[in-house]
């Protein structure tokens, strides 16, 4: 029997810890949460100074009784849960349960799954921060009292199934506050007028905008405007008026937090919260990789901190070194600014190794993890390379009275960017300043090919996006890290939002849920008040605070606010959304209704009619065997498949989708699928043997 007992939450840590420990080590797994408030009632002793009534979690009873058998055996025990609030709970929550004394020295961390970080962490371990602990309880218990004491409002007033929520809601009212504005927005005109120019006996054409007159701004606010400016420039020569050079240097992006390696993969890979979420915990617990065994690739991955140790700094210096120059490397280390309220904890989302290049161990990964690690590897090894230098030139040209402006700059050493560069929110963002401008000199009177006058209209801030969302919640101090994914999965599911390609689209119920908590419960869904609060639940983790005090303050206003709603909420009806589908038995126009297997058509006719359908989605193909629509379907378990409308006459059925192109030999449209790195493009017509394929990007 081994002599120490060391307990994680995942079991997915177990093979990696147990291969440095040693035999005299054994390692087990709570399997996170061992107890928590019961689900059935409030669980929150609200007489008795909000004391929380916790159990042990259902089906829970086998782990805890082995983890008693193992610790009562074993001389010591380590609790090694995760290096936060949560893992600090989870600790503390086992203490209890095996009876392990609060004074006693039991609880270790560490920030990555490595030799030297569990070796050290074993060598000093430290009592439960009880102060960690009750900031987390707190959180719960806010949670749990808004969550239980609203939520039965809703379901009586509106309809069963739904969920109110601290951060949740605010999150929901910066969605639908942000679909207001758009519906409200009333563009405005604005024009543009840009000269396309060439040095005399050149080729190379480059653009210059339209500024103003002597130096003063001119808006160009319409048509009229911008025509007499032309006029009146006629045929009149355009002439350098001065030229400014210089260099300019951008600073590398720093490391990843949970927020920013969140936004990252949405933008790039195309990755909701949750799916970065989960392979990030994949990468932080550990990989099998080929010639090194199971490997914990990624530091901790719940981070608001944007620091880096020192080892990982001089390690990456010498990487950096080695496999680029000298030049590379920054003349003093990069040190980035935290956000005012980041915890600091413990460090940013680096690689564990950072020798172990992405390629190295492409094959020893999934898809997706591969592209996950590789993100998170440039991200590091770039946030600690030197600056990007670019030559610039600015110059005014006149033309007449009126004056024209372009800039431009060309890389003159990549820097950082020899790695990675960062991700943008709207892919139609342009660089102004990456034109390439010609070497102009002041005095010198250039062609004119084109005077280009365009017609623009302002447009509606945009609806957020996973990525624009957890930038925004991260921005006003709302919610942590550990809750972003979480918050966006619960608004999805609940039917509040839906997510049309990337963007969130607030539904008729989710505006109708928002609309009652703004009026009935507006602290709750108040940016600054759930800032506050957040602020708060530091203070308790500092030792600032006692947590029941904060509590008590909340409830004294919140529970007032809960008497008002339950006699002013009347029944809420919520509209069907209508479609053009018709019914084939009455004629009536179908609307979409929502069951917990999703969303289907029925008849408003119900009960005389009781007419449904599911809703098909189509492929915008033909089908190549009876040319009718080819409809996306899935299985039970969602494995999207296609297949035509027209089954079971027509047999067409693919697990592969529409590729958008077209078979050069039959003229059908292409399947496409993936292997290994490579896109597989085949005819869907099965009489075609006509096949392509290309590398993946």
């Amino acid at each position: 029997m081994a002599k120490n007992l060391v307990i994680v939450e995942s079991p997915g840590k177990i093979k990696s810890i147990s291969r440095y420990l040693g035999k005299n080590y054994k390692v087990k797994a709570s399997v996170g949460h061992v107890r928590d408030l019961p689900k059935s009632q409030l669980g929150v002793d609200i007489e008795n100074d909000f004391e929380p009534k916790y159990i042990t979690i259902r089906g829970k009873g086998d782990i805890i009784a082995e983890l008693k058998k193992e610790a009562k055996a074993a001389d010591h025990v380590f609790l090694a849960t995760d290096p936060d609030r949560e893992g600090e709970a989870i600790s503390w929550h086992l203490a209890k349960l095996l009876n392990i004394d609060e004074k006693e020295k039991c609880r270790i961390t560490f920030n990555e799954i490595t030799k030297n970080a569990i070796e050290e962490a074993i060598k000093k371990p430290r009592n439960i921060d009880m102060n960690l602990v009750d900031a987390q309880q707190a959180r719960r218990v806010l949670d749990r009292i808004v969550g239980y004491k609203i939520s039965p409002i809703l379901w009586r007033k509106v309809k069963k199934g739904l969920s109110a929520g601290r951060v949740q809601s605010v999150a929901m009212r910066l969605i639908c506050d942000r679909e207001e504005e758009i519906e409200n927005f009333i563009p405005e005109e604005y024009w543009s007028l840009t000269a396309d120019l060439t040095q005399k006996n050149k080729r190379k054409v480059f653009q210059a905008k339209f500024y103003g007159r002597h130096g003063e701004k001119i808006e160009l606010g319409n048509e009229e405007t911008v025509r007499k400016i032309i006029e009146e420039i006629g045929s009149g020569d355009f002439v350098v008026a001065n030229v400014k050079k210089g260099t300019k240097k951008t600073s590398p992006p720093p490391p990843f937090t949970t927020s920013t390696l969140q936004q990252e993969a949405s933008r790039k890979l195309g990755f909701p919260t949750k799916k970065t979420m989960m392979l990030a915990q994949q990468l932080y617990e550990g990989v099998d990789i080929k010639g090194h065994g199971t490997l914990g690739l990624v530091t901790y991955i719940r981070t608001d901190s944007t620091r880096v140790s020192e080892g990982a700094r001089k390690e990456a210096m010498e990487y950096i070194q080695q496999r680029f120059t000298g030049e590379y490397v920054p003349e003093k280390p990069n040190v980035f600014r935290n956000r005012s309220a980041a915890q600091d904890a413990h460090e940013s989302i680096r690689p564990s190794y950072i020798n172990l290049e992405p390629e190295e161990i492409k094959d020893s990964l999934t898809r997706d993890q591969y592209r996950l690690y590789k993100l998170i590897w440039e991200r590091f090894i770039a946030s600690q390379m030197a600056a990007a230098v670019y030559d610039t030139i600015s110059a005014t040209i006149t033309a007449g009275q009126y004056e024209f402006r372009t800039t431009g700059s060309k890389v003159k050493f990549p820097g950082y960017m020899k790695v990675y560069t960062e991700g943008r929110d709207n892919d139609t963002d342009e660089d102004e300043n990456e034109a390439d401008i010609p070497d102009l000199k002041e005095g010198e009177i250039l062609d004119l090919k084109k005077l280009e006058p365009k017609q623009h209209f302002t447009q509606p801030p945009s609806r957020y996006t996973e990525a624009t969302l957890v930038k925004t919640l991260e921005e006003k101090g709302i919610g942590r890290p550990s809750t972003y994914a979480p918050i966006i999965t619960t608004i999805l599911s609940r039917g509040y939002v839906v997510r049309d390609k990337k963007v969130l689209i607030p539904t008729e119920l989710g505006r109708i849920v928002t609309d009652i908590m703004k009026n009935h419960f507006d602290d709750i869904v108040d940016e600054q008040f759930t800032a506050h609060m957040e602020s708060q639940l530091d203070e308790i983790e500092e030792g600032k605070k006692n947590w029941k005090e904060i509590i008590r303050d909340f409830y004294r206003a919140f529970s007032i606010e809960l008497d008002e709603a339950e006699k002013k909420i009347g029944e809420v009806e919520i509209p069907d959304e209508v479609t053009d589908v018709k019914c084939e038995f009455c004629g009536r126009n179908m609307v979409i209704k929502q069951s917990r297997f999703g969303k289907f058509l029925a008849c408003p006719g119900f009960p005389e009619c009781k007419n449904t359908k599911p809703i098909l989605e189509k492929a915008g193909v033909k089908c190549p065997k009876c040319g009718g629509e080819v409809i996306i379907r899935k299985t039970r378990k969602g494995r999207k498949y296609i297949g035509c409308e027209n089954y079971p006459n027509c047999d067409f059925l693919s697990w592969d989708m529409p590729s958008g192109k077209t078979c050069p030999e039959c003229g059908k449209f292409m399947l496409q699928k993936y292997s290994g790195n490579k896109i597989i493009y085949k005819c869907s017509n099965e009489n075609c043997s006509y096949q392509t394929s290309e590398t993946r990007k």
